[in-house]
């Protein structure tokens, strides 16, 4: 369990560590200069393995877990993380996106954490999708009903569809971790999806139809990158899909430009778990920030099972 664990954690941070110089970067870029290792500054002007607000969340999630589910808990985490710098690379939070900075603050202010999350039609950046890996985790060992998602997710994202993002994914890590394949558990994860929400969310489900239309064969032209929930979940299953290494998936996320830290995180959470700690590059391990902050936290989180 712990190796599977620390496979989808540390594929998760390397992924985002890979993504965080080349943030907002176009396409047209990474073409002339494709990235195949990991980098420096860039964007942020950070360091070498520095990862994100995607990690950090996660790491901010993992913990509260440890000790069961307390949504009042996590955004206390959260809070600890946007004010205090805890769950980061060197004390300070940095690329906060919107949504998720206007909900903590609405619970530094006294809001019930389940109803901090934006509801609006703006409010679908991957701000949960990025964090929810540690909630997919925990319902498969726990054997939790994968309805509580709905709470993960809104305690920054309340809308329906950032909801689905974070249903979709969660359902897709719990087949992989079924032992099924990628192809597989991709197409049960989007079955699961248009069954669940057929009947009361039939107009929203549209936002999702291109998973259901061959999504493996588009262009990475027909791919969007960009921080909106249903372009990230897209990308991020198109290079999960059209990959067959750790490695190969988690540059094709950077080398799309765009919102590069959170695709290539979700990507590579995905595929670490699926390929294995083995098959992450060692020494992208080893340049990560706090790596062992990251163990500790993995081994905390394996320990409540």
């Amino acid at each position: 369990m712990l190796r599977k664990i620390k496979g989808a954690v540390f594929g998760f941070a390397v992924g985002d560590a890979l993504g965080v110089p080349m943030e907002f970067k176009s396409r047209q870029e990474r073409a002339k200069v494709p990235i195949c290792d990991m980098v420096g500054f860039g964007t942020y002007n950070q360091p070498e393995g520095t990862w994100s607000d995607d990690t950090s969340m996660t790491l901010a999630t993992m913990d509260s877990l440890k000790y069961g589910i307390d949504y009042e808990n996590i955004m206390k985490n959260f809070k600890k993380w946007m004010y205090e710098g805890y769950f980061t690379p060197y004390g300070t939070a940095f690329d906060i996106g919107m949504a998720t900075k206007e909900a903590i603050g609405r619970y530094r202010n006294g809001t019930p954490a389940l109803i901090c999350g934006g509801n609006g039609e703006m409010d679908n950046g991957n701000g949960s999708l990025m964090r929810i890996l540690p909630a997919a985790l925990y319902d498969f060992y726990k054997g939790e009903n994968i309805e509580n998602i709905k709470n993960f997710s809104s305690l920054t994202h309340r809308h329906i569809r950032s909801i689905m993002a974070c249903m979709l994914y969660t359902d897709f890590i719990i087949h992989i971790l079924k032992g099924k394949s990628i192809e597989n558990a991709f197409e049960n994860a989007v079955k699961f999806l248009f069954a669940y929400y057929k009947n009361e969310e039939s107009k929203e489900l549209a936002n999702y139809n291109r998973l259901i239309k061959n999504l493996k064969n588009l262009s990475e032209n027909e791919i969007k990158s960009t921080g909106y929930v249903v372009d990230t979940i897209e990308a991020a299953f198109w290079c999960l899909l059209n990959t067959s290494d750790y490695s190969s998936c988690v540059l094709k996320a950077v080398n799309l430009g765009g919102d590069t830290d959170t695709i290539a995180a979700i990507a590579g959470g995905a595929a670490g778990l699926y390929y294995g700690i083995e098959n992450i590059p060692e020494k992208w391990i080893k340049k990560l920030a706090k790596k062992d902050l990251i163990d500790k936290i993995c081994c905390g989180f394996a320990e409540s099972f």
